[in-house]
């Protein structure tokens, strides 16, 4: 089991900054693709962003895209996501999740790939 502990959730205003973590302990770190996803209130879980093992390719959602950045530690183990210029609509719990690929420069954005999550943190950005 891999297990990932996110942190950094919030209330914020719009138009502030949040920086999200995620450890992961139990299994090399560096095997998994990590993700970020979120669910708003009386939504389905979407993927926000991923980034590859190696942390060569990243992927963003495009209703996040340039404002927030994935990146990852492989040596610490952690997994970021910096959030800025956030919205109303940015509301909701944020969970990592990893995927364990096979190829270190490859990604993937489907949930059922992922095969460890956190618990979540929720984020709340107030208009």
């Amino acid at each position: 089991q891999m297990q990932l502990v996110e942190s950094g959730g919030g209330l914020v205003q719009h138009g502030d900054s949040l920086r999200l973590s995620c450890t992961g302990s139990g299994r090399p770190f560096g095997n998994y693709a990590m993700a970020w996803f979120r669910q708003a209130p009386g939504k389905e879980r979407t993927i926000v962003a991923t980034i590859s093992r190696d942390g060569s390719i990243t992927y963003h959602d495009e209703s996040v895209k340039g404002r927030f950045t994935i990146s990852r530690d492989n040596r610490g183990g952690t997994v970021f996501l910096q959030m800025n210029t956030l919205r109303p609509t940015d509301t909701a719990v944020y969970y990592c999740a990893a995927a364990p690929l096979r190829v270190p420069f490859a990604i993937v954005t489907t949930e059922s790939s992922y095969d460890f999550w956190g618990q979540g943190t929720q984020v709340t950005v107030s208009s």
